[in-house]
């Protein structure tokens, strides 16, 4: 074999064992199920609903406040359907509450005021409130609210900016509770709530 011939078989042989380099070097990169996976959207990920809280989603609540070792057990509803509380609307609100007393010894409970102060949110942020509501008892020391007496209300939410969306209510009840059961001194304690309720949109 001449020189030539031989300097051909080592150039193909170096050529070849490169080739083979390559090829097994290219296949020892990370096994797919080993690769971290980036995720793909899915076609419902790219616009969000938000939904507008609604404390009178089912047309009434109930909740149980706590002012001192008094328990106060309130019902709210409206009677207006969810989806006529517009923002041009007359909205009402019915509330109903009764008392219980913790270590009760026959004092008695009044209902001296109760306030809701309300803030009203749009798309964009707050907007214009209404002017609080206020029932005062027109009796001193105030209404009893002890079980089995109890206490009703209905507070009217006049219109309200078109822009609006929700609004949001903070209940304020202040309570007088004898010290003793023939005492004619009172201690005073108060009890607060927050109702979300959604405003429709106009049709």
């Amino acid at each position: 074999m001449t020189n030539t011939a031989k300097t051909r078989l080592r150039t193909a042989g170096a050529a070849g064992i490169a080739l083979a380099s390559a090829l097994f070097l290219g296949g020892c990169g990370t096994a797919p199920f080993l690769t971290e996976a980036t995720p793909t959207p899915t076609s419902g990920s790219s616009g969000e609903i938000t939904s507008i809280e609604n404390d009178l989603a089912n047309g009434s609540t109930q909740r149980t406040l706590a002012a001192g070792n008094i328990s106060l057990a309130v019902n709210y509803w409206s009677d207006l359907a969810m989806d006529q509380w517009t923002a041009g609307a007359n909205k009402p609100l019915n509330l109903s509450l009764i008392a219980t007393l913790a270590g009760d010894e026959g004092q008695r409970i009044y209902l001296s005021k109760v306030t809701v102060v309300a803030a009203v949110t749009g798309p964009d942020g707050s907007l214009a409130a209404p002017a609080s509501l206020v029932d005062e008892a027109g009796v001193a020391p105030g209404y009893q609210v002890k079980s089995p007496y109890s206490y009703s209300q209905s507070f009217v939410l006049p219109p309200l900016d078109p822009a609006a969306t929700s609004i949001s209510l903070a209940i304020t009840y202040e309570l007088l509770l004898q010290t003793t059961p023939t005492s004619a001194e009172y201690a005073k304690q108060t009890a607060t709530d927050l109702l979300t309720i959604a405003i429709a949109p106009a049709e």
